[in-house]
């Protein structure tokens, strides 16, 4: 995955807008992930899915927790990415409390797809969903990439976390090279 440009994928996403006025005032806009991450810096976590315990419980809170010390290291913005629809992602985030990080609905899974990280969940009861995953994109261009193991075994339960935990970013991040002075 290293050095490969991001999948050039538009995303359907629901935006706050107070002229709209009633109990959902949200409009559709359409977000082209080439575009939002031009000339930035950005980390992407990808999750099987909202509302699941460990997207839940560990990685969207602590990516979260974490986001001034991604800012610090020198990354513009920190998204999470799900095969999810835009109506859930805003619901989830809501209930999750998230402060920092943006959430991506990737509802079709084309970005997942064309990523090579859709996989088959249909034995939870998911239907096709994303694998685990985080990358570093630094002007849509893929810098570092962390996967969880096991991809290939995705008929099994497990559900592994720790490859992809911000803590690992970060160390990775830390260990890049301090640009020279002009």
């Amino acid at each position: 995955m290293l050095g490969r440009q991001i999948p050039d994928v538009t995303l359907k996403t629901r935006v706050r807008d107070e002229t709209l006025g009633g109990p959902n005032p949200f409009r559709w806009q359409h977000l082209d992930l080439r575009a939002e991450f031009a000339g930035k810096k950005v980390v992407v976590f990808s999750l099987p899915g909202a509302f699941t315990p460990t997207c839940s419980n560990e990685q969207c809170p602590n990516f979260d927790r974490l986001y001034d010390m991604f800012r610090a290291a020198g990354v513009d913005e920190v998204y999470c990415l799900s095969v999810n629809d835009a109506f859930v992602m805003y619901q989830w985030g809501q209930h999750l409390g998230l402060k920092n990080i943006k959430l991506l609905p990737d509802g079709s899974g084309h970005f997942t797809r064309r990523m090579g990280m859709l996989i088959d969940k249909d034995h939870l009861g998911f239907g096709m969903r994303s694998w685990r995953y985080a990358m570093v994109v630094e002007d849509n261009v893929i810098t570092r990439w962390f996967e969880e193991p096991g991809i290939n075994d995705v008929g099994a339960d497990a559900d592994p976390y720790g490859e992809t935990a911000p803590e690992r970013l970060l160390a990775a991040l830390s260990r890049e090279p301090v640009p020279a002075a002009a």
